[in-house]
Order: C-alpha cells, then structure tokens, then sequence
C-alpha cells in the first residue's frame, strides 16, 4: 500500500526565471521558500532559467551557475557549449513533438526533452538535499512527495504533457499515469495564494490594499510572467473554492517582449554592421548586458535607467568612428561615459507592445455584461514588480477595479502550487478554451450524412458514417472537475481488439465532421477491447474529464464493468518545427 505523501515541492518553472516552494503535506501553515544567488552576492526567490551543456552535450550548469559561467568562458569556448535561455517559450504556440529540438546559442540543437528533464532534473535534485538539510529524515521513498509543476493556463494539452514526460524523464515520477505529479496553472495558483494573504502583503502603491475573502467577490489574476501573459478570471464561492468565469486568455506580451525591443533599439543605434558583429563575436558579454537591462526593466523607480556599456561593444564601435557620434540621431539614449543613459519615456516606449495587448485583452473581458461584478485586477509574476506595467493598468482600469499587486509578486505561483498541491480540488470549474470532441462512426443516414463519408465494413453488413464529430464540449461552457463526458460505442468491425479515438477541436460551436476548416487533431488513445467473440455486441464506454488541469480518460467495458485508465497521446500529431 502506497504511503501518503508527507511533502509537497511546488516548481515555479519560469521562462525567465525559476524556483521551487515546499512545505509538509499536512498543513501549509510554513510555505518554505527558497532564495537563490549567495555565492554570487544576491538573495532572490527564483534564479535564471539557463541552463548550460559542454562540448560533450553533457548537463554542467543550471540558473545563475549556468549564465556566470557561460559569461566567463572564452569566446572560442562559448561557440562549443551549449547554451539555453527563453526555452519555455518554445513550448507556446508551437507545434510540440516529442522528438523535437531546441537551437542554443552557439546555432546547435539539442533534443528539448533533454533541456527540459535536465532542468527539471536540477530543480528536484536541488528541493531534496535542501529537505533533507532542514529534516532530521535522510532517505525519503518517492511516494512521500507531492510535485507539483507549474505552467501557463493557455498551454496546449501536448504542452502539458510535454511536461509530464520531461518530469518522468528527470525522476520526478515513474510512469505517466502517476499521481505523485500535479499540473497546475500558473495564474490559477498564484490565485491561491493571493486570495490568503493579509492585507499588507500587497504593496504600497495598490489604490486599496483590502482584499475581501468573501462568497460573491469576483477577481481577475493577471500572471506577468517573462515569455506569457496569463489572463484567468475567479469568483470566491461559499466553501471559499474557486470558480473559472471566462476562459483561459492571454499570449507571448511578457517582459521578453520589452529586452527585444530593447536590442532593436541598440541595433538601430549601433549600425554600420556594429551590433551584429557584436552579437555575434561576443555572446556571453551581450547576456551579461541583458541580464542587467532585464533587472532595470522591472525598477519601482520612474527616471531613466542607465545601462553599462561594456568593453567589446565599446571597441567594436570604436573601430568605426567615436562611440558618441552613434548618439547623435537616437532618441531617448545618451551617450554617459560609458554608459547608455536610456530615459524614463524611451523605457515606456519598449513596454508599449506587452502593455497595449494587455490592457486590449483586459478591456474585452471587462466589457463582456456577466464581468460587470469584477471587483479586483491582481497583478502577479515577475514583470508585476514594473511600475510602468502597474501605473498602465491602473490608469486604464483603476475606475473600475482595484489593482493589486502582492509584495512577493515573483514567489506567488509558487506558494500557491503548493496550496495546489495539498488541495487541487479547490478550484471546482473550469471555462473550455475549445469545443472538444471525438472522431467516430455512426450507421449512414443518406438524409444527413456525406456520401464521400460512406463506408462499408468488411462483413459487408454494416454501412457506416466515418469522420464524424461528436461534440463532448463546448467552447466557453463550465466545466466541473469531477464532471466527466461519456461516449458509448461499439466496434466497427466483429474482429477489432481494439478501437483509437482522435480526438480533435475548434473555436467553433459545433462540426459536423473532423475535416471541416478550423478544426485540430489534438491527440489519440487507443481502447482495448479483446472480447471479439461478441462480435459487434460489445458494448464500451469512454469518459473524459475535461475539468482538469490535464485531460483525463477513462475506458469501461460496459459488460465486464472493467475500467482502465486510458493514455491520450497529444505528442504524437504534430509535425516537428526542425
């Protein structure tokens, strides 16, 4: 009998940056946080998510180790080790295989599940030294923990089990199936952990810093995280549960978007072929140069930033003309004794992508008539800690929310993943981002049917419908999470010992057949059924909830009233991007 679990060990894995919280399964009174950087000087609740393998593709470092060393190594030594940061995103939007590969810096590709499991691999190897340092216990079984992973609401489901088979292929789990591993979603746990804090654990500059606990109370959680802005909407029901309200929204507006922007501009400034022989000679320089911008980028200062300019930019410069005149026609940069003074308006002006889709995607859900009870906008991740971000939201919303912002804007997914972890049953509904379905057959009705859809099976007996799409739910409809939908079904054929299931979506309401414009081959899953001796009399039935953080299908054998948990395969379908 497999023990409970005693911890639960919460990964806030960050596009930018990463972390973990931990706390024991029994109370989440003492929510461990764990801070990253001593030995370099700094004190922060997560480190980089950079990972780095050298000449021999062999894992070396991970977070601050990887980008000091990676800084540190010769240019000739740079071009040989591979170097990974912003990796996440790759999983976002993106066709996501199991055999895809990810490109480091030096052009070379490594499998993604690699990067993944090996930073996954670190992270949980880092959680068990550091439970084991703070508890009189030195060998725990590996049904004692609870992990939980954290990842963007908007995730695919093959992104998410990409996650899952990173995690297995780290240790984290044994097998797919387990229960000793929890998705959750990011703007979901950082909810949690809002939702309990007192009132001085927002900062000072939120317009009221009261947030009300109460049955009714309506919230918006927005995660601003480095890749993804994550968008979900709560309300506080009487058990203090969680109810989804509107679908899962948000995209790629995260504080990268601003370090882009940023190096555009250094491009336009630098011309004349300087900035790309910079890049391109002096890799671990430029990430040095980065990684300060992306700390200033998220001041609680409003004045200009100053950015050092360092030694190979100045002399790559150089070697053209003197480094001021590449000032003389910039707007917002001047050129201080080596460094880069960038004013506070140009730095507004990066934001401006990441802030107008945030506000266009905050506006269009506050318009919608059922969100006119929202109370509060809760800014939280990383980027949340920007006063440009925060003074563009309050000054377009601050009429009709609240906006919030906790102290420990960047440690709150992963407090709240472990609250998650302890109780995932307290988010209670769920919004569907799509229409979900399967592809079945059907006896053929000439009245309704396709006659290019016609087929016959090879008993010659049964004329059926194939390709059909049979909705199991809705775009927009609320979903329990202990809510399953049913399929029952025959097989097509006397001999078939088995039956696969595809199962596919669209933003439409409703389809007629899976090959209709819009719709999406998500995944597949193949249902036993060895009792060929009922011929067609067998009777099965597939159950899938749909109100989980991951998709869950279970398979009943209608007659032996057997079940069996069924695998979806959604890593399987789509085409690699290399």
């Amino acid at each position: 009998m497999a023990s409970q679990p005693m911890f639960v060990v919460a990964i806030d894995f960050g596009t930018s940056y990463s972390g973990y919280c931990f706390s024991l399964a029994s109370g989440t009174d003492q929510i461990r946080q764990v801070y990253w950087g001593a030995e370099h000087g700094l004190k922060t609740p997560k480190t980089p998510t950079s990972i780095l393998f050298n000449q021999k593709q062999e894992f070396k470092y991970f977070g601050y180790d990887a980008v000091m060393k990676y800084k540190s190594l010769p240019s000739s030594q740079a071009d040989s080790w591979y170097f990974f940061q912003n990796f996440k995103m790759q999983l976002y939007n993106k066709n996501i295989t199991a055999g895809m590969k990810l490109k480091a810096t030096n052009g070379k590709f490594l499998p993604a599940l690699t990067v993944f499991s090996e930073s996954l691999r670190f992270l949980k190897e880092h959680a068990l030294n550091t439970i084991k340092e703070a508890s009189s216990q030195t060998v725990y079984d590996q049904e004692e923990f609870t992990w939980v992973i954290t990842v963007p609401a908007i995730w695919s489901a093959a992104a998410k089990q990409f996650m899952r088979l990173a995690a297995k292929e780290a240790g984290i789990i044994s097998d797919m199936l387990s229960r000793n591993l929890i998705i959750a979603l990011e703007p979901e746990a950082a909810s949690l952990w809002c939702k309990k804090l007192p009132h001085e654990g927002f900062m000072a500059d939120s317009s009221d810093k009261k947030f009300e606990d109460s049955p009714g109370i309506q919230y918006i959680v927005v995660d601003c995280g480095g890749g993804t802005i994550d968008i979900t909407v709560h309300e506080i029901q009487e058990n203090h549960s969680l109810k989804e309200l509107h679908k899962a929204s948000g995209g790629g507006w995260g504080g990268n978007r601003v370090d882009e922007n940023f190096t555009n501009f250094l491009k336009e400034i630098f011309n004349d072929g300087v900035w790309d022989e910079y890049v391109e000679k002096y890799p671990t320089e430029l990430q040095n140069m980065m990684y300060n911008f992306s700390l200033q980028k998220c001041s609680a200062s409003r004045e200009a930033v100053y950015i050092r300019c360092y030694y190979n930019l100045t002399r790559v410069a150089e070697s053209k003309k003197d480094i001021s005149q590449f000032f003389k026609n910039a707007t917002g940069a001047v050129w201080c004794d080596g460094t880069i003074m960038i004013t506070y308006e140009k730095m507004k002006s990066l934001f401006d992508y990441s802030i107008n889709n945030i506000i266009s995607a905050l506006g269009e859900i506050l318009c919608r008539p059922e969100m006119d009870k929202v109370q509060y906008i809760l800014l939280v991740g990383g980027f949340a800690f920007s006063i440009i971000l925060r003074d563009a939201v309050r000054q377009a919303f601050s009429s009709k929310c609240r906006i919030l912002c906790p102290m420990e804007a960047q440690a709150a997914i992963a407090k709240g993943a472990v609250l998650f972890g302890v109780n995932p049953h307290i988010i209670t509904s769920r919004i569907s981002c799509r229409t979900y379905g399967l592809r079945v057959g059907e006896k053929f009705d000439d009245a309704i049917h396709d006659a290019r859809k016609r087929k016959v099976s090879k008993t010659g007996d049964f004329i059926y419908c194939t390709d059909l799409f049979y909705k199991l739910v809705e775009i927009g409809e609320s979903v329990n999470i202990d809510k399953a939908a049913c399929y029952d079904f025959s097989p097509m054929e006397p001999d078939q010992t088995g039956v696969t299931f595809a199962f596919y979506c669209t933003k439409k309401q409703n389809a007629q057949y899976v090959d209709e414009e819009g719709m999406e081959l998500l995944g597949s899953c193949v249902v036993p059924s060895p009792a060929t001796w009922l011929g067609l009399k067998r009777r099965l039935k597939i159950e899938i909830q749909f109100g989980l953080t991951e998709f869950k299908a279970t398979c009943t054998d209608v007659t032996s009233q057997e079940s069996r948990t069924v695998i979806i395969d959604f890593l399987s379908y789509n085409y690699s991007s290399y």
